[in-house]
């Protein structure tokens, strides 16, 4: 009952505050950018390199925006590792009325036996009558868990597996801004293992914790989505709110049958005092939660772990896992130069994961940092985002494209 007043309480919260009049097909924000004033790296690139900018031909804009970035850092379960992100904006229609589509390859390596290929797609079909989400990986760990519930900072176990992933859904426009769908999940964790005690005793949860054991769901998911927001990678003021309902019932092959909850919220609020500068607002929370008993530990609800892997900055990845959770995030985003090429951003977050012994939520896990903002494509207005946060018992650094959400 405490979790679902909980809920229920913040759904109409973010409800109210993101409902709006809508009479086209597309946000009102979706509006051809005007970059002429803009700088980002690739413009100092051609400087640099003296590189002259081809003929145009035809009044066509340019469709297709990438971006790319090698770079090292840490990796969860500890260590450092090289990293290359590569990110493809580009549109599947008329600007004016196709929200920007996104693929992201962010494959990693730590020169050792730990290495990941996430391949990452939101794509929207020309005046976005369908909208097409898809996540695949191959991840190899270890990474370290706390256990269930808050668990204790200095109590922590390192898990080897190999992760396989494999999920896509298809929504389809029921009217503007709101999204209908279905979608087909599969995880994949094989040869669980861990050092002693053993995973199965140091967390006392029965499910998917087998020494050696190998871990499968697959399922079903129901998705509705309302967003009003044109561009995902750096999203300009507007509104989203998505539910995705999952089973993965025995028949498909899931070793043991459940369900589960995740619902997204965010809002995106302009504090614009001059035109084409960056100076935002943005909220987010989710809640994932198991819906029966029998959930594979590894897919329990954990921070860092919602669909994109943005949310606990200043936390470890895995830090906290139950059956619910909880999560809050504001931050604030601000351009530094009048072009664009420079920003700055602050942020705070929190979480609650339910704990075991009572299945209800008892504390607040606060994180805070600050990044800077780097503008490296200007054409899809894809930032290299450097943050760092700071938790209790740990800090750390992370970087990447495109803004955490």
């Amino acid at each position: 009952m405490q979790k679902s007043i909980f809920l229920f309480s913040f759904l109409l919260i973010t409800y109210s505050a993101s409902a709006q009049n809508a009479a086209d097909a597309i946000s009102a924000n979706n509006q051809v950018r005007d970059t002429s004033i803009k700088r980002d790296l690739i413009d100092y690139a051609k400087i640099l390199f003296k590189i002259k900018p081809g003929v145009k031909t035809g009044d066509q804009p340019r469709k297709v925006f990438f971006s790319l970035l090698p770079i090292g850092g840490n990796v969860p379960g500890g260590g450092t590792a090289l990293i290359t992100s590569t990110s493809a904006g580009f549109y599947l229609g008329d600007r004016k009325t196709t929200n920007i589509s996104n693929v992201t390859f962010t494959p990693y390596w730590n020169l050792k036996s730990r290495f990941g290929l996430p391949l990452r797609s939101n794509i929207w079909l020309a005046d976005n009558t369908w909208n097409i989400q898809g996540d695949t990986r191959f991840l190899v760990y270890p990474q370290y868990t706390w256990g269930l519930g808050s668990g204790s900072e200095d109590q922590k176990l390192l898990v080897d597996y190999k992760y396989i992933r494999f999920y896509q859904s298809a929504l389809k426009r029921i009217k503007p801004y709101f999204y209908a769908g279905f979608g087909y999940t599969l995880d994949y964790f094989v040869n669980v293992r861990a050092s002693d005690p053993g995973l199965q005793k140091f967390t006392g949860y029965n499910s998917g914790t087998e020494e050696g054991s190998n871990s499968f769901s697959s399922g079903i998911s129901f998705n509705l989505l309302y967003d009003t927001r044109n561009n995902a990678i750096n999203p300009l003021p507007g509104s989203y709110l998505n539910f995705v309902l999952r089973t993965n019932p025995k028949f498909l092959g899931s070793k043991t049958s459940w369900k589960s909850l995740y619902v997204d919220a965010r809002k995106y609020i302009s504090l614009n005092t001059k035109p084409h500068q960056q100076n935002t607002l943005a909220l987010w929370s989710y809640f994932w939660t198991g819906l029966n008993n029998g959930i594979p530990y590894l897919n329990l609800p954990s921070i860092g772990w919602d669909p994109y892997n943005k949310s606990g900055r200043g936390m470890d990845q895995n830090r906290y896992r139950g059956k619910s959770l909880f999560y809050v995030e504001s931050e604030y985003r601000r351009d530094i130069t009048d072009n664009g090429l420079l920003g700055f951003v602050v942020f705070a977050n929190a979480t609650s994961v339910a704990e075991p012994e009572t299945n209800s939520f008892k504390k607040i896990h606060p994180a805070v940092g600050a990044g800077m903002r780097i503008k490296f494509n200007k054409g899809s207005n894809t930032n290299i985002a450097v943050d760092y946060g700071v938790s209790k018992g740990f800090s750390g650094f992370s970087i990447g494209l495109g803004e955490a959400f």
